[in-house]
């Protein structure tokens, strides 16, 4: 039996069989996303906890956050080749085992380091769930409904956003912040048996791993995400750090050279990236990624350390810019479908934009939340309209059969963005502030806004160039 011949996906079957299982896809498929969004941001409101308990350093404090977003950039190439390989839905619940279980270490690590490690681990779970989600429901829709259907995901996903911060909050006060991971356990498993009986089986046509593809983009992100991080402790010009941008640029180099004319079954195909609307569309994920965690980083400890809130307090206040995708998303991706991707994408990154501007322009000695809430709504309304013209412009602009391809690279560069802007936001921190007091962090708070602003702006140029409606 060929590869070709297991792996064509099997015609949907007519009748009142499909709606039910695309309603089944879009859940698991939504709730994997949440689980893997809402890890992303929930420990933000958790950090001077954190720095308390463990007297963790603000290095430590960023890789919290940036050891699982490292890991998510650099493996989920990986993670969508896997599933192309040996099956979407298989390695679904694989990815989800490793995240629960990773959860669990993590609600009992005993320092900072035991933490990193193993966020570190949940983020290779993340690295297989994430692209899969966007698979899953690539390969249920067709493409006519597929922007709806993203559009939902979107909205789960700006809800993993959106209630990360509150739930770090309250379960930090209320509890303590060990349960903030905790409460990914049950949900893992209550999902693992889910996935495996309700979702379809789909292959990639690719009947290889290119092994030594996996390799070289897994060292080359790594090497490339790990100068900008360890750059405000280390500096630019340790050798740490330079050694790190030289093995993480050949390294890459060599992975373009060897997909384009070594491997046999190429994991990256990069002739997608002579489509606009493969290629704006991931630049635009990348900048919009930097902008939104960089800053969220940031206005998580202002509201706490700059203002005074409780972490709870801090959660509820961050709604209103994080809860705007849970509202906003689902409508921008239905949009999408009738108008195209490039007006949401241009228009959301220039909201964003304004948003930060707005909010960094705000921030001094005195300044009150009611001064940073139609900013905070704006650059909410922003990431709300990018979430899911991003995705769907990715996975319709190329073939069904690599759309996990397309997902697994938009996610690496996206969680690559993040790791870069919370680099990049802590060095402009403490270039210009501090934690010695509420007035040094409002210091160094407002220019680490300014850099977010600025990356949103930077994305808005490149959507620009994106495609409109075919």
């Amino acid at each position: 039996m060929t590869d070709t011949t297991v792996r064509v996906p099997v015609p949907e079957p007519p009748g009142e069989q499909a709606p039910p299982r695309r309603v089944w896809t879009v859940t698991l498929a939504g709730l994997g996303a949440l689980l893997c969004s809402l890890d992303v941001v929930v420990v933000a409101t958790a950090l001077p906890a954190l720095r308390a308990d463990f007297g963790a350093s603000l290095s430590q404090l960023e890789w919290t956050i940036n050891a699982y977003n490292l890991v998510f950039a650099c493996l989920t190439l990986t993670g969508a080749a896997l599933g192309d390989r040996f099956g979407r839905r298989r390695m679904y619940v694989v990815g989800l085992a490793v995240f629960t279980l990773a959860s669990a270490a993590a609600a009992l690590a005993g320092g900072p380091g035991q933490l990193i490690t193993a966020r570190v681990v949940q983020g290779a779970g993340a690295a297989v769930l994430l692209p899969l989600t966007l698979t899953l429901i690539s390969e249920a829709f067709p493409a006519e409904k597929r922007g709806m259907a993203i559009g939902v995901w979107g909205g789960v996903t700006g809800l993993g956003v959106a209630a990360g911060p509150v739930l770090g909050g309250a379960v930090t006060e209320g509890l303590s912040w060990q349960w903030i991971f905790w409460l990914n356990v049950p949900i893992g498993i209550a999902m693992m048996p889910l996935a495996a009986t309700k979702l379809r089986e789909s292959y990639g046509t690719r009947p290889q791993l290119d092994l030594v593809g996996l390799v070289l983009a897994a060292v080359g992100l790594t090497g490339l995400a790990w100068a900008p991080v360890r750059a405000p402790e280390a500096g630019w010009g340790s050798v740490e750090v330079l050694a790190a941008l030289v093995v993480g640029t050949v390294s890459v180099a060599a992975f373009l050279g060897w997909e384009q004319r070594g491997a046999r079954y190429p994991m990256l195909p990069l002739g997608y990236f002579r489509r606009r609307a493969f290629s704006t569309a991931n630049a635009a994920a990348f900048l919009l990624f930097g902008s939104l965690l960089g800053a969220l980083f940031m206005i998580t400890q202002l509201f706490q350390f700059g203002l005074g809130y409780s972490p709870l307090e801090a959660g509820v206040r961050i709604l209103v810019w994080n809860a705007m995708p849970l509202l906003v998303a689902p409508v921008a991706g239905a949009l999408a479908d009738r108008f195209g991707t490039r007006p949401f994408m241009l228009t959301g990154l220039a909201l964003q934009a304004t948003g930060l501007g707005l909010l960094a322009w705000q921030i001094e000695p005195g300044v009150g939340y009611g001064q940073m809430v139609v900013p905070l709504i704006i650059a909410g309304i922003g990431i709300s309209m990018v979430f899911p013209s991003v995705a769907n412009a990715v996975t319709s602009s190329v073939p069904l059969s690599d759309a996990g391809v397309a997902a697994g690279v938009n996610n690496a560069l996206r969680e690559l963005g993040g790791v870069f802007g919370v680099a990049v936001a802590a060095a402009v921190f403490m270039t210009y502030g501090g934690y010695g007091s509420p007035a040094a962090f409002l210091d160094g708070c407002a220019p680490a806004l300014w850099v977010s602003a600025g990356a949103a702006a930077a994305g808005a140029v490149v959507a620009v160039f994106a495609p409109g409606r075919e």
